[in-house]
């Protein structure tokens, strides 16, 4: 796995799974069938235009509840070889199905991944310790870096990992960071501060208070369009500048907003990427693609955030 220097960052945790990373969509061609050139490309472009030193596959910017097992791993094995050493490769194992789960995490190390996400068990209501058994049980399958995925919002409210819980699933020498779309600063706050756990914010909105108490890095979906904005905030943070870092992500603020909650934002990626030029294609099923209004209205948003970004950057 590539190593992410961190000698300026103003906090001494690791961050095991990069600084930066974008949720990346998946790729599909225009007859909806998985685009493995156009994933490539895209992966290269994340990486060396966009600023992210972290790619996270299959999760649900990646559309993997409509992706089949041997198209996340092909997934997988196209942007591992696309972007080598200049970048890690986490892939969404996660299921609501235990053993689901610890297949889809052996196709993945096989395939190069150098990380796996593993969101908590969705549907079946499990309790705490059942929770914590699967996401345990998958863990043990494999040699790799395991980083959970925490997002109530849509696994359900019962499933949102409790301190106790990830305090025990920090023992685990392989689980070694959070992807928290939990919004409960507190529950994150006590569980940096009493584990070894790295953080990482999965919300765009959050990027910045969860940096501001101790998170690693970030898991951004906005990353796939606003790359080099989004690693700007965590720059400025690292560099020790929490004024650029607050303008610079509230400058993003609009876009996160248009792009997450005007639409899905596999929905919007994929219709600011068509605008382009770069690969994206169609959403699969139940998704709906954006029609040429909602594309416009997105586009004017993206930019006036990198204008409004460019403006912050010359006051700074």
């Amino acid at each position: 796995m590539p190593q992410t220097p961190s000698a300026t960052w103003p906090d001494t945790r690791p961050a095991p799974f990069g600084r930066c990373a974008a949720a990346m969509i998946t790729p599909f061609t225009a007859d909806g069938s998985l685009d493995l050139p156009g994933t490539q490309r895209l992966a290269t472009h994340l990486v060396d235009r966009g600023g992210c030193d972290t790619l996270v596959l299959s999760g649900t910017t990646g559309e993997s509840p409509t992706t089949s097992d041997e198209e996340k791993a092909a997934v997988v094995r196209a942007v591992a070889e696309a972007v080598g050493d200049r970048a890690t490769v986490v892939a969404g194992v996660g299921t609501a199905d235990t053993r689901h789960s610890v297949a889809l995490a052996r196709d993945a190390e096989k395939a190069g991944a150098d990380g796996l996400l593993v969101v908590t068990p969705y549907y079946s209501r499990p309790t705490q310790e059942a929770i914590t058994h699967h996401l345990r049980t998958v863990a043990d399958a494999t040699d790799v870096p395991v980083m959970l995925y925490d997002i109530p919002a849509r696994t359900g409210k019962g499933t949102a990992l409790t301190a106790d819980s990830l305090r025990r699933l920090a023992e685990h020498p392989r689980i070694l960071g959070v992807k928290d779309c939990s919004f409960d600063l507190l529950t994150s706050g006590l569980v940096m501060a009493e584990t070894d756990l790295a953080y990482y914010s999965g919300s765009d909105e959050t990027h910045l208070p969860l940096l501001a108490i101790g998170a690693s890095g970030v898991v951004s979906t906005v990353a796939n369009v606003a790359g080099r904005q989004v690693r700007g905030v965590l720059d400025a943070f690292a560099a020790g500048d929490p004024a650029t870092a607050a303008a610079r992500h509230r400058a993003l603020l609009p876009l996160v907003d248009a792009v997450m909650n005007e639409v899905s934002g596999t929905v919007a990626v994929k219709a600011l990427f068509r605008a382009a030029g770069l690969p994206g294609g169609p959403v699969r099923g139940p998704l709906l693609d954006a029609d040429e209004a909602l594309t416009a209205r997105l586009a004017t948003v993206l930019q006036a955030a990198l204008r409004s970004d460019r403006v912050t950057d010359s006051k700074g």
